[in-house]
């Protein structure tokens, strides 16, 4: 699963990417690149308590692919327009972070004059939904005339159905995400990639001084775009950028100076992670202590295909156990006294935080 961090110029994206990989870019090298990547891990108290509990000897985190989207420049075509490079680049993400800029510097100048996070918000998302109308435009036009030609009629008839209903959406301004998304939508979302139809994380980058009314700026933003498929979180570039230099002691300090009870590059991570439909669920023991990734509504046998392809092709049951039971009992032997230990078929559909075993042949 792949998520891109997208963003104006100087809105802090880069360093967001920085922060979270803990890479140093150098920044000549950087703009000779379409895009930096890296593989993030996410952030789970429930991994920390069951490593505790077990003293395994390896502790593997859920990860995420993150990329940095270089070279976002305004296009020759309109002042409020990107190139088509980089918009064919952020089409190969699965969702994206849209940086958004709410921090004052004088000495870094915003490109549009001033600061405005909704104006900016609302700058990046037009230019995905002409992008998906200026496609849609001419898929349809070469529709029309396959449809003159093609022997597989009904197939072309019902991609025409399905762009015309995508069109109609875009021509009143809204993302294909606001669409009621049909069964014979899937398909073609799967193929063509709409950049409006993306899950969209909106990272406010606030300043220094915004700590304490974060929430409330949240909620405003929250409030003006009511659209599906989007979170809102704030973050503190200058301040996560310190935080990562420091050690853990140092670290509790310094967010409680800010009154931060959580790191709010952490949430950032897990909602990301959430934003992509994903949960995790774990398994354990002295050797590993181990966060798996899967989609939200995979089976237990799908689950074990991510573990070993073998689990999957040779499934029997898995032993499972949800974590707050676990928690409560924190022994198996205990858990299966007091019978939460449970024998599950191909079939269970996984919970987040869900335990399990898989027996195999």
């Amino acid at each position: 699963m792949q998520i891109g961090i997208v963003g104006l110029p100087y809105s802090g994206k880069t360093t967001l990417f920085q922060t979270l990989t803990q890479i140093h870019l150098d920044m000549h090298a950087l703009q000779k690149r379409d895009a930096n990547q890296a593989i993030v891990k996410v952030p789970d108290t429930r991994l920390d308590l069951l490593s505790e509990i077990f003293q395994p000897k390896k502790k593997v985190n859920a990860t995420i692919d993150i990329v940095d989207m270089v070279g976002i420049q305004r296009g020759e075509r309109a002042s409020q327009s990107f190139t088509s490079h980089f918009l064919t680049k952020v089409r190969t993400n699965d969702a994206l972070i849209h940086v958004v800029r709410g921090f004052e510097d004088e000495t870094i100048p915003h490109v549009d004059g001033s600061i405005n996070l909704f104006r900016d918000i609302r700058t990046l998302e037009e230019e995905f939904i002409f992008a998906d109308m200026a496609f849609v435009e001419s898929r349809l036009e070469k529709l029309d005339k396959e449809l003159l030609k093609s022997k597989n009629k009904d197939e072309t008839k019902k991609e025409i159905e399905v762009m015309q209903r995508w069109n109609e959406t875009l021509q009143a301004e809204l993302p294909l995400r606001e669409l009621e998304v049909l069964a014979d939508d899937i398909k073609y979302l799967k193929n063509y990639q709409p950049l409006s139809a993306k899950p969209l994380l909106l990272a406010l980058n606030l300043g220094e001084s915004d700590t304490s009314r974060a929430e409330v700026i949240v909620n405003e933003i929250k409030a003006k775009i009511k659209a599906k498929n989007i979170r809102v979180e704030p973050f503190f570039a200058k301040i996560e950028l310190e935080l990562s230099q420091l050690s853990d002691e140092e670290k509790e300090m310094f967010m409680e100076e800010y009154g931060l009870k959580e790191s709010p590059l952490s949430r950032l991570i897990k909602a990301a992670y959430e934003l992509l439909g994903l949960q995790s669920f774990f398994t354990v023991g002295e050797d590993e202590c181990r966060a798996w990734t899967i989609r939200v509504g995979m089976n237990a046998q799908e689950s074990s295909g991510v573990i070993h392809t073998d689990f999957y092709n040779k499934f029997i049951r898995a032993e499972v156990i949800g974590y707050n039971d676990f928690i409560a009992n924190p022994t198996l032997s205990k858990c299966r006294e007091k019978g939460l230990l449970r024998l599950e078929g191909r079939d269970y559909i996984l919970h987040n935080g869900d335990i399990i075993n898989v027996r195999h042949g």
